[in-house]
């Protein structure tokens, strides 16, 4: 990245194991962040329509628990099954809260709505969500592009899915000293996408050979019902030692690199969420304002990377639409 960050393999973070499944014919898929040490977490929701499980527990002014796993999913609200069989999969592995009465695995979800892309009838359900769960639990993955919760992604719907380009999910991460920082983000985003300040994806021409400016779309329209099939979801993972408050201050930080990155953004046609987890609890002590920073820049490692990864020929596109 620069003289003093380097970049560095997503997978080699400690503390955290990825997971995906997918049905490739209906085009979804689940992600699974699986954490063999559970690990404190805040988030913010920054756009209009979300769809997620417990998000609340991680406000600081809840009385928050360590998450066991974080769910990235596609399915819009019927994606949210998914967690169920993903909370089946950590009691088998007797991973969850000790209740005095039982384990009650912490997990939490996001979901993209990707319905408007393949087979709108077939979604994430409780077996996808175990397999992905149990996948995590066996060995790393961490796959860029089309895979798990990235299968069913697109970007640059104010026209239609017809003017837009398929995206996916991505991975980036970057050491500072002794600072780790890592962001994985399903990028699924009713604007355009910029890499740095080039427009890589999004609405496009209705010959699909040139692009239209997704901003320009929506103040020439002035819109009043934007197509609903978007939210970015994404995740910041550390192992600097924080607060739950500090978590949520880096997970508003880090929307600045989305915010860089995709244009527009936090709309109310979409869900955009960001985490931030302190991984096993977080051994490095460092500055809230500097991770923050840092996870800004890592974001927009990560949206490209969902971007890179995830391209594919016209034809199949619009089969799947």
């Amino acid at each position: 990245m620069d003289n003093l960050v380097e970049s560095l393999p997503f997978s080699e973070l400690q503390g955290i194991s990825v997971g995906n499944a997918q049905d490739n014919d209906a085009q979804t898929g689940v992600t699974v962040f699986f954490f063999p040490k559970a690990s404190m977490a805040s988030a913010v929701v920054l756009g209009g329509g979300p769809a997620s499980r417990e998000v609340p527990l991680l406000d600081p002014q809840r009385n928050t628990q360590p998450l066991n796993a974080l769910v990235f999913s596609g399915g819009s609200a019927y994606g949210l099954a998914a967690s169920d069989g993903v909370v089946n999969s950590l009691e088998e592995h007797g991973y969850g809260y000790n209740t005095g009465y039982g384990l009650l695995p912490i997990v939490c979800q996001s979901c993209i709505f990707d319905l408007s892309y393949g087979k709108s009838n077939i979604r994430p359900d409780r077996e996808m969500g175990y397999k992905a769960c149990q996948n995590a639990i066996a060995s790393n993955s961490p796959l860029s592009g089309n895979v798990g919760a990235g299968t069913g992604a697109t970007v640059g719907k104010p026209g239609g899915m017809a003017t837009a380009q398929k995206s996916g999910i991505g991975y980036a991460a970057a050491r500072l000293g002794q600072l780790e920082v890592g962001v994985a983000v399903v990028v699924n985003a009713l604007g355009d996408i910029f890499q740095d300040g080039v427009k890589i994806a999004g609405m496009t021409t209705i010959d699909r050979k040139g692009f239209v400016s997704a901003e320009q779309a929506v103040l020439k329209n002035q819109y009043s019902d934007l197509i609903a099939g978007n939210t970015t979801i994404a995740a910041v993972f550390t192992n600097a030692h924080l607060s739950v408050a500090d978590l949520q201050k880096v997970a508003n930080m880090a929307s600045t690199g989305m915010a860089r990155s995709i244009r527009p953004v936090f709309t109310m046609a979409d869900g955009d969420t960001v985490y931030a987890i302190s991984l096993s609890g977080g051994m490095i002590l460092s500055d809230v304002n500097t991770v923050g920073v840092l996870a800004s820049l890592v974001m927009e490692k990560a949206i490209a990377d969902a971007i890179l990864a995830s391209k594919i020929a016209d034809e199949e596109y619009l089969h799947n639409i």
